[in-house]
C-alpha cells in the first residue's frame, strides 16, 4: 500500500513566512533599485491592466517594502488612496517609510494576512499583488477575499512567476540547494515561486474565485547584474526563501552551497555582463 503523502501545514508555513520577511525585509528594501530593474516592466503591466485612475482606492496585498503600492500611489495622485498590506509587520513598516520618504501621504500600511482581509466589502477599485499570490497556501481563498473587497466592476491584477524552465534565476539555485540540503520534493498543495505558473493555472484560479474575463500576459523579466557574484549577493540577501531552504545546514555548508550556486550561474556571464532568464505571468480580471 502506498504511504500517505505528507500534508502541508499552512499555519506553520505562514508563521515561517512572517518570521522570514521580518528578518529579510531590510535586505529586500536595500536591493529595491535592482529589483525594480528586474520587475519594473511587470509592475507597470499590472498597473495598466488594473486600469488605475486618479482618485481611486487601491489595495496592495503582499506589498513587501512598498511596490507596487508606491507606483500605484503615484498614479492615483493625492486625491486617491493606497493601502499596502503584508503578513510581515517588519516589511510593511519599511513600505511605510518608503512612502513617507517619497511624500506620498495617500499611502497607508497595515500588517494583514492576504487570505483573510480585515476590510469591509466593496471598498476598493483595484487589488494588486506582485509576486505574492503563488506563496499563499490557498490562492483561490485569497482571490475570493480580494474580490469581496472590490466594488462591482473593480479589477484585480497579479504577477506570478511562470515555469521553472523559464526562470533559471530561481530554479537553478533551488535545485542545487534542494540536493545539498537533502530536502524532500514539495508536498501536494505546497506554495512556491512556480506554483501558479503552469499553462492555464492562473486563469483557472481567477475563474474559480468568481472573477470575469481573466486575461494573462507573458512578461520577460531577465535578471541582469554586473556578474554572477553580484547576482548571488542579491539572491543571498533579498531572496529569503533560498536561506530558509538551508536553515538546517551548518554555516560552513551553507557557504559551500552558495559557492556551488555561483559556479553554476557563471554560465550566464558574457563580455556584456550577467543575464539569467526570468519570466512572469501578469493576470487581470474583473469583479
Amino acid at each position: 500500500m502506498a504511504e500517505p503523502q505528507p500534508s502541508f501545514d499552512a499555519a506553520k508555513y505562514k508563521n515561517a513566512q512572517r518570521e522570514q520577511w521580518n528578518k529579510d525585509g531590510a535586505a529586500w528594501r536595500r536591493w529595491t533599485p535592482t529589483l525594480d530593474r528586474w520587475y519594473g516592466v511587470a509592475t507597470r503591466q499590472m498597473l495598466d491592466l488594473a486600469r488605475i485612475q486618479p482618485g481611486q482606492r487601491i489595495l496592495d496585498v503582499a506589498a513587501g517594502a512598498g511596490e507596487p503600492a508606491v507606483s500605484a500611489a503615484e498614479r492615483v495622485g493625492p486625491s486617491g488612496y493606497v493601502l499596502a498590506t503584508d503578513i510581515s509587520e517588519g516589511i510593511v513598516e519599511l513600505a511605510h517609510q518608503v512612502a513617507r520618504e517619497r511624500g506620498l501621504k495617500q499611502v497607508e500600511t497595515r500588517a494583514m494576512d492576504g487570505e483573510k482581509l480585515d476590510l469591509p466589502d466593496a471598498s476598493f477599485d483595484a487589488v494588486l499583488c506582485r509576486l505574492g499570490l503563488m506563496y499563499m497556501p490557498h490562492p483561490v481563498t485569497a482571490l475570493r477575499e480580494w474580490r469581496r473587497a472590490l466594488r462591482p466592476g473593480g479589477r484585480v491584477a497579479v504577477a506570478v512567476f511562470s515555469t521553472p524552465d523559464r526562470n533559471s534565476w530561481g530554479a537553478l539555485p533551488a535545485s542545487i540547494i534542494r540536493r545539498r540540503a537533502q530536502l524532500p520534493p514539495p508536498v501536494l498543495g505546497q506554495p512556491g515561486p512556480f506554483s501558479l505558473g503552469g499553462a492555464g493555472v492562473l486563469e483557472d484560479v481567477l475563474r474559480q474565485a468568481g472573477f470575469a474575463n481573466p486575461e494573462v500576459l507573458v512578461v520577460p523579466v531577465p535578471h541582469r547584474a554586473a556578474s554572477a557574484a553580484e547576482y548571488v549577493r542579491v539572491a543571498r540577501e533579498a531572496f529569503g526563501g533560498f536561506n530558509a531552504m538551508m536553515a538546517d545546514l551548518p554555516p560552513q555548508e551553507r557557504e559551500s552551497v552558495w559557492n556551488e550556486v555561483e559556479d553554476s550561474m557563471r554560465s550566464f556571464e558574457s563580455p556584456g555582463g550577467f543575464e539569467v532568464p526570468g519570466e512572469c505571468l501578469v493576470g487581470a480580471a474583473t469583479k
